[in-house]
This record gives C-alpha cells, structure tokens and sequence, in this order.
C-alpha cells in the first residue's frame, strides 16, 4: 500500500483561491531559513479547501459570473475550483466543466491570461497529460515569475515527466515566491523522493506550522502519517491521521490512513470495515485497489476481483473524461490482470512520462511477462534520486532472484522489509517467504 504514496500525490492538485500566510525566505535544501526576506506574491496562494468551503467558492463564483459575465479572472477561478471539485468527489465528469470555465476566460481574455493558463495547468496535471501541464507552466511562470501556483503547477509536471532537477529548481521558486502550505508540501514531496525523509518530515512541520484552516491541518497531518507509515513507523502514523481527523473528522484520506494502520496491526475487520466506508464514498483508484488486496491477503478472493472490476469501471469512466492513467493501469494489471496488458500500458507511460514511478511500473510488467533481463536496468533508473521507497526495492528484489543474483535480491528484499515491513499486505508476506527461499532472515 504504502509504496503507492506518489499515486495519489499525483491526484492533487492544490487549488489556489484563498490568501495564505508569507514568511521569510526558505531554502529547499533543509527547508531552512534562508537569506533575505520573500519577495512577495503577484497572486495568492491557497492550501487545501475542505467540501463546504469549495462548495461555497464555486457558488460565488457562478452567482459573480451571472452579473459578470466577462470577468476572466473569475472564470479562471471556477474551472480551478471544479478541478478541485474532481478531486474532492472522484468525480471526472468535473473536468469537462472545467475545461469549459477555462477555455471561456481564454475567449474572454486570449491574452497573458495566466489564471486561466494556471487553472489549465491545473487540469492538464489531473488528467495525467503531463507535457500540457509543463507548457502552461512554462508559460504561467514567464508572464508572472511571481506567481507561486504557476510553479506549482510546473513542478507537479516536472516531477512526472522524471525532470527532477527541473521539478526540484521550481519547488524552490515557488518558496522564494511563498513559502505557504502549498509550497511546503512540495518541498516534502520532493524531498522524500530524493530519500530524505527527515527533511520531508521538516517542511512538513513548516507547513503545518503555517496552516490556517482545518482543511490545511488535516492535508499536513495526512502527509506526515504517509511519511510514517512509509517508514514502517505505526504509532507516528496512527497519532498523526487521528490529530488530522480530530481537525476534520470524516476526512477520507485520513480515514484511508486510519484503516492502513488497522491492517497493519492486525485489526482486519476495522481496516475492512473502514475500506468499505471509504471506497462507497470516494472511489479513488488507489483506494479501491489498497481495499482489493487487503481482501484478497484474507482469503475473499471472489471480493477482491470486486473491487478491481470497479476499479477498472472507474479507469474507464476517468478515460471517457480525457484523463488516461497507464501507470495506474500498469500497476494493477501486472498484479490483477493481465502480463501482456501491464507491459502494454508501462511502455505507452515511459513513452511519455520517464519518471521513476514508470520505471518501476516498466520493471515490473518487464517481469511478469518474463523479462528480467531487461527489467534490471529500469529498477536501476527506478531508484536513481534515493527514494526509499519498500514497492520499488521489492520488484528489484524479485526480479534479481529470478535472474539467479540471490545476494543481491536478499538485499533488496531486505531493503524493502526495513523500509516498511507493512508495505503491502500482499507483497510484505512475499517478500518474507523469498528471503526465506533465498536462504536469507525473513
């Protein structure tokens, strides 16, 4: 489960409408006081807005646009807002809707619109057309270099094609721009893939240091029970979703974390009991495929193929909105379905995202259909920025011990049993069993 963490970062786009806090200059590397004091932001910045609050934004927005029909800004911020909406409902029919509010700001105002090219940034991200959402970036980021969601948006492109530096070079623009909720949490994230938790952990701190809202307190107290959880750290994980629930009680994702550590320690039927509420109330990908294999670990095998055929409803209803995921794709049919189908998706994934998320992806279809040979050297790109990362050190494991190099896969398995012995309830035991096959400690 855990070695997914990047999935679902990758479904959320932080939608920019409210005015958050400015505090000195940060630095990316420690996420430390750096010299001299922020420059201050073109536009606001805005963390995470809960259900209600969305909801209320939208209505304001569309009760401006009856009086104001012409005002580009605000159309700009309601196709923002109806991507959050995607996010917030699992709801891709949301995309339409804002693409149609983008694509009327554009008419509206066809030039240096960069609200509307931020928001189509925005979008581009969420539907996984990664090289668009680069483009509007580039663009947002040249006509208003001050403007910190335009490098937000520009560093969640950059960080799926597999441009690290680049990716790393815009988080520390947008703090140098403003060093709020929002560009905190990417500090983290880009931090964590480079393998430094403990930084990942600090700008974490920051951010919640700096959160003004619930909504803000619970997206930071998720984040940081994902760091623990992805270190194998139960007790720190658990207290950080319940500190995160207790800002906003009925959070999905913290309730996801809750039922995670549920599984983890052995309360299968509250994890169970808490993937049901979960997944009938938000049908994520990831949600619906964590629930699947923590049915299938028990033995509920004609449940679990549930769970992914609805997954696999969902991918198609997510297509139909312009939005095609072949990295999810490959990840469940290389585990779920079929080998030549994972293989199919990671090659069209690398094709156009070569991050280290689709080389995993490409390694292991490589390895179910067979491949090992050429798997090996994608695991290598797979783990070139440091990320300690339990899934990822498992498929180097597994194929190296089907190349015959047991030393090296006892290593890996190892690796990946250190990280986090709970990584996945299907691939933990596992790993456990190949170590033993390979003569090594389970």
């Amino acid at each position: 489960m855990a070695g997914r963490s990047g999935w679902l970062r990758r479904l959320v786009p932080l939608v920019v409408l409210l005015v958050g806090a400015v505090l000195a200059g940060v630095t990316l590397n420690g996420v430390l006081p750096g010299t001299g004091d922020a420059a201050p932001a073109a536009a606001p910045v805005t963390p995470q807005v809960g259900r209600s609050g969305l909801n209320a934004v939208i209505h304001a927005t569309q009760d401006k646009l009856r009086r104001l029909p012409d005002d580009s800004v605000t159309w700009a911020r309601l196709g923002s807002a109806y991507v959050e909406q995607a996010r917030i409902t699992a709801d891709p029919s949301f995309y339409a809707k804002a693409q149609g509010a983008l694509e009327r700001s554009l008419r509206v105002m066809p030039i240096d619109n960069v609200p509307a090219m931020i928001g189509m940034g925005q979008l581009a991200n969420a539907r996984h057309d990664f090289a668009a959402g680069q483009r509007w970036g580039a663009q947002a980021t040249a006509l208003a270099p001050l403007t910190a969601e335009a490098y937000g948006v520009l560093a969640d492109a950059l960080t799926q094609l597999g441009d690290a530096d680049g990716a790393t070079a815009a988080v520390q623009s947008m703090l140098d721009v403003h060093p709020g909720v929002a560009s905190f949490t990417r500090a983290s994230y880009d931090l964590e893939l480079h393998g430094r938790a403990e930084d990942a952990r600090s700008a974490l701190q920051r951010a919640l240091g700096v959160s003004a809202s619930p909504d803000d307190v619970a997206f930071c107290r998720y984040y940081l029970g994902e760091l623990a959880f992805n270190a194998g750290q139960l007790d720190e994980a658990s207290s950080q979703y319940e500190q995160g629930l207790l800002a906003v009680p009925g959070n999905t994702a913290l309730l996801q974390g809750r039922a995670k550590v549920a599984a983890a320690t052995g309360r299968i039927a509250d994890a169970l009991a808490g993937y049901a509420q979960i997944t009938s109330r938000m049908p994520l990908p990831q949600y619906l495929l964590e629930y699947g294999e923590l049915l299938e670990s028990v033995g509920r095998a004609p449940q679990a193929r549930e769970q992914y055929d609805l997954l696999a409803a969902q991918q198609q209803l997510y297509a139909a909105q312009g939005s095609v995921d072949d990295l999810a794709a490959s990840q469940v049919a290389a585990d779920h379905g079929n080998p030549a189908d994972a293989l199919r998706s990671a090659q069209q994934e690398w094709t156009r995202h070569q991050s280290v998320f689709s080389a995993d992806a490409l390694a292991w279809a490589l390895h179910v259909n067979g491949r090992d040979s050429e798997a090996v050297a994608y695991t290598d790109k797979a783990a070139k920025l440091g990320s300690r990362n339990a899934t990822f050190a498992y498929h180097r494991g597994m194929i190296l011990a089907s190349l015959g190099r047991a030393a090296d896969a006892r290593a890996a398995l190892s690796q990946a049993l250190v990280i986090n012995p709970h990584f996945s309830p299907l691939a933990a035991p596992r790993a456990r069993q190949a170590l033993t096959d390979l003569g090594g400690p389970r």
